[in-house]
């Protein structure tokens, strides 16, 4: 057995984490200069996206997991001789990955004999929690570290977002629009939608209204699927959302709706609705929406 271990842009839930004996390291958030809390454990999710909400033009902050932070998660699991697994946000978005390379690299000087693997997720928020997940999975199946670790890179190829959000101005305050400049942001009514896959994002147009945009997700996403060829029984398919959890059940409701008559299926597993957490929420704005999807990883045997 291992241990499976993420940084917190993983937004599985305390449940989730607790269900299948996920280790997280936080990363933390800042409303105010110069004070940084632990995302979850000091500053929840619904009390940051309700203070962006009533805050439109206070643009929080994120801070990522230190070498230190990882240094202490991993040192306790080293100290039992417990092998680790660890994966991380996306590098393209983050320095999470790096810390935790870092933190192994020191563990490994001191204690050679440890087993870490540090694994860049390629991803975001439930998707990067989704590929934990699968990792979690494999170990609990019988697993070994390393063909975990060769399944794993499997299975993060295979993840695709598809999303859009309320405003552009935090992903252009925050230094993430890149490739996005082209969609118009400051235009009144327009609303972008985005893809993220290989770590980064990429523009897919815009639409007129809110109500346009989450049935152009789906319409792009189902598009996708079909020119990939996919069958949805492979993958695990979630919704997120942001600060409303009621515009997420209509969303995951169309979604469900659109999958059946694509694919004939009258019955299909309820779709799972997770909540984007802060660390990517600082980049989104309290209104971001979206779907993904990543392979299980049983269909690689």
């Amino acid at each position: 057995m291992f241990q499976i271990m993420a940084d917190s842009s993983c937004d599985l839930g305390e449940e989730l984490l607790k269900k299948w004996k996920i280790h997280v390291v936080p990363y933390y958030i800042s409303v105010k200069d110069g004070e940084y809390k632990k995302e979850i454990e000091e500053m929840g999710v619904r009390e940051f996206y309700e203070f962006m909400d009533a805050n439109p033009k206070v643009f929080p902050k994120t801070s990522l997991p230190s070498v230190a932070d990882y240094g202490a998660a991993m040192y306790g699991y080293v100290q039992k001789g417990i092998d680790i697994v660890c994966i991380c946000l996306t590098s393209k978005f983050s320095g999470s990955y790096n810390s935790a390379v870092n933190a192994r690299e020191i563990l490994i000087e001191q204690h050679p004999e440890a087993k870490i693997a540090v694994i860049d997720s390629t991803v975001a928020t439930v998707l990067e929690g989704l590929v934990v997940l699968e990792a979690a999975k494999m170990r609990d199946a019988g697993y070994s570290f390393e063909r975990t670790v060769e399944v794993v890179n499997q299975v993060k190829a295979t993840g695709r977002i598809f999303f859009t959000i309320g405003s552009l101005d935090y992903l252009v305050h925050g230094g993430r629009i890149g490739k996005l400049t082209g969609l118009a942001a400051g235009t009144l009514g327009l609303k972008p939608l985005i893809t993220l896959h290989s770590g980064e994002l990429y523009p897919e147009g815009v639409v007129h209204g809110r109500v346009k945009s989450r049935r152009k997700v789906i319409e792009k996403a189902l598009d996708y699927m079909e020119k990939e060829k996919m069958n949805p029984d492979d993958y695990e398919i979630v919704t997120g959302y942001g600060l409303d959890y009621q515009e997420a059940v209509k969303f995951r409701d169309l979604l469900e709706e659109e999958l059946r008559k694509k694919y004939n299926r009258p019955e299909m597993e309820e779709i799972g609705i997770y909540q984007i957490g802060s660390t990517i929420g600082v980049y989104t704005g309290p209104y971001p929406i979206g779907l993904g999807f990543i392979r299980h990883y049983d269909t690689f045997e």
